[in-house]
């Protein structure tokens, strides 16, 4: 799946209302793309309403989980990998790329779509080496957007004008939609206990913005940060956005980001990391360094463990010494920055680099 993948499976009211708030350039390729658009989300509609007709009554019913843990941080700080270990843990569960590209069906279409999807999934993802598939998992903001069609991957999608999409960082909640918003995001969370049982662990970097909102929504909800060094970060940001917007955008305005944009986005987001976490209760709250992690996986993940309150069983610890062998397989993209690139990194992030202890 090569194009229009963040928003194929919305609703044909959603894509909808989408489409008429936004532009569409009237360019074959955009053309081709939005007429794709439009013939998922017909299939994406009548599997919706006959999972409404099925499983609503019984999602409903289901006590919501109150005690989700969000992994938070910037893109390409680690999350996936962090994700990917905690999803060998048997006692907890992850949205799968499937159930957040079908968020509105995946109880009843699962079956259905397996065919098609096995043969469209890239084997990787477009912007590095880590493996797709239907189970894998995934990033839940795409399904926020999806069954919300309230994003900031919305403006990515249909950009207004040829700057950063994430640029304007207080447009992160819709204020005159929140009650909407948080309905469907509880519900969506509901629907993932429904069917596996177990405590939901998230990854989703723009959950970095949203701590005190997840409070209120999840009262027993848990936070695990995750940092890397910015001279990482933020070219690998820099190359993600770039990509998946080139296989993504309707509309002529696409535009990749500069260092100096990322460099204030990463900023911001620390800085409400830094002031949110203070409302997190202790026993609720967790960080670790990307570097670390990757060093130090099972040592890392114990402290976790002991930060949270989780218990890290030895099936546990085998599952990620096994996965180790794996991943000593895995090549990370290479970047290299120019010392002027370096200086406008230092000088947004200056700060944030010496309370982590990242050199300059």
């Amino acid at each position: 799946m090569k194009s229009s993948y963040l928003t194929a499976g919305i609703t044909l009211q959603r894509l909808s209302r989408l489409v008429r708030r936004n532009v569409v350039s009237l360019r074959p390729l955009y053309l081709s793309r939005l007429l794709f658009l439009y013939q998922s989300a017909i299939w994406s509609s009548l599997f919706a309403i006959i999972e409404c007709h099925r499983f609503r009554k019984k999602v409903e019913n289901t006590p919501l989980p109150l005690n989700p843990i969000f992994i938070i941080g910037h893109w390409r700080t680690g999350s996936t990998l962090l994700h990917k270990l905690m999803s060998l843990d048997k006692e907890l569960a992850v949205p799968t790329l499937f159930e957040v590209a079908e968020p509105d069906s995946f109880l009843t279409s699962y079956i259905y779509y397996k065919p098609v999807m096995k043969a469209m999934i890239s084997k990787h993802r477009p912007m590095d080496n880590v493996i797709l598939g239907m189970n894998e998992p995934q990033e839940d903001e795409y399904a926020v957007y999806r069954i919300t069609d309230f994003s900031p991957l919305e403006k990515l999608v249909f950009p207004s004008e040829k700057k950063y999409f994430l640029s304007d960082l207080d447009s992160y909640l819709p204020d005159e939609h929140l009650e909407e918003w948080e309905k469907s995001i509880q519900f969506f969370f509901k629907k993932l206990f429904f069917l596996k049982k177990r405590t939901i662990v998230s990854k989703n970097p723009f959950n970095s913005l949203r701590i005190r909102e997840l409070m209120k929504m999840f009262p027993g909800a848990r936070f695990i940060h995750i940092t890397r060094h910015p001279y990482e970060v933020v070219p690998s940001t820099i190359h993600m956005w770039n990509i998946v917007q080139q296989q993504n955008v309707l509309n002529r305005n696409a535009h990749k980001p500069t260092i100096g944009e990322v460099s204030t986005v990463l900023t911001r987001m620390l800085d409400v990391i830094e002031e949110h976490k203070t409302l997190i209760p202790a026993g609720h709250f967790s960080e670790v360094r990307f570097e670390n992690l990757e060093k130090d996986s099972i040592g890392e993940m114990k402290r976790i463990y002991s930060d949270l309150g989780l218990s890290f069983t030895p099936e546990f610890e085998s599952a990620i010494i096994s996965f180790g062998s794996e991943m000593d397989q895995y090549q990370k993209n290479i970047f290299i920055l120019t010392d002027e690139e370096k200086k406008i990194i230092v000088e947004n992030l200056e700060r944030h680099m010496t309370r982590s202890g990242y050199r300059q």
